[in-house]
């Protein structure tokens, strides 16, 4: 420090005024900043170690938790396209067949809004495939939702629900595969709506070649009709009526 080089002597008679002078810059001196020591030196700079971004899901993780996750309020369905180890067909919802509506049973059934007792809609679905023995095997999963209409209450559905696989190329699609698939669905005295999920498993088919599963399609949707056709039974045949035996002139009578 400045003030040690000063003998004791000649420190006892520096006036009060340099003294001060000479404490405030042995002050500077010091190092450790002030107005007149300079700007203090920047506090260390540590480099905090970056959080990694996290994984990407894993598409096959995708679909194998998609229908464990908790119900979903999406208004429109959606349908989930991923790829697997082998191309598969996307999926998509046939027209006409996203919305199943259950009248009353007759005489009393209509089309009326008020007399609806239940609607069944999808909120999603999805597929995935795998390549076994020359056969493209799939499986295609399904969530929906069945509401209660106006003139529905507590009870079982039976929603029909048509899985197809349709080769359409331009103006003339073939069907490779057609599925109808019964799934009951329970409401209980205070559900509005419950929501139900379905996965089909092994439907196959011959392996298409790459260009030709560009124009595959796997077709989803609500088959009532199909449903009621199935579960008509089918016609008694009529008894044919024996006719009567003649009776024998040669036996005696009365």
């Amino acid at each position: 420090m400045l003030l040690a080089i000063y003998p004791a002597r000649l420190y006892d008679r520096v006036p009060a005024a340099a003294m001060l002078v000479l404490t405030l810059f042995a002050a500077g001196c010091s190092g450790g900043g002030g107005s007149l020591g300079g700007p203090a030196a920047p506090p260390p700079v540590t480099s905090a170690s970056a959080t990694p971004p996290p994984p990407a899901p894993n598409l096959k993780d995708k679909i194998e938790n998609f229908f464990t996750t908790s119900a979903t309020t999406e208004p429109h369905p959606t349908t989930a396209n991923q790829q697997s180890d082998v191309d598969c067909p996307l999926i998509d919802i046939r027209e006409g067949a996203a919305t199943l509506t259950i009248p009353p049973p007759p005489p009393d059934g209509s089309n009326e809004a008020m007399s609806l007792q239940y609607q069944g809609i999808f909120v999603r679905a999805a597929r995935d495939c795998k390549a076994v023995a020359g056969q493209l095997v799939m499986r295609v999963g399904v969530e929906g939702r069945v509401i209660v209409g106006p003139a529905g209450g507590p009870g079982q559905v039976d929603v029909p629900l048509r899985v197809a696989v349709v080769d359409s190329p331009a103006g003339n699609p073939k069907t490779i595969l057609t599925k109808l698939i019964h799934i009951p669905v329970t409401l209980g005295p205070t559900d509005g709506s419950v929501n139900f999920t379905h996965v089909e498993e092994g439907l196959a088919f011959p392996m298409p070649s790459p260009a030709e599963i560009d124009n595959y399609i796997v077709y989803i949707g609500f088959d009532p009709i199909g449903a009621a056709q199935e579960g008509k039974a089918k016609p008694k045949p009529v008894p044919k009526h024996k006719p009567k035996a003649k009776p024998n002139p040669n036996t005696p009578t009365g």
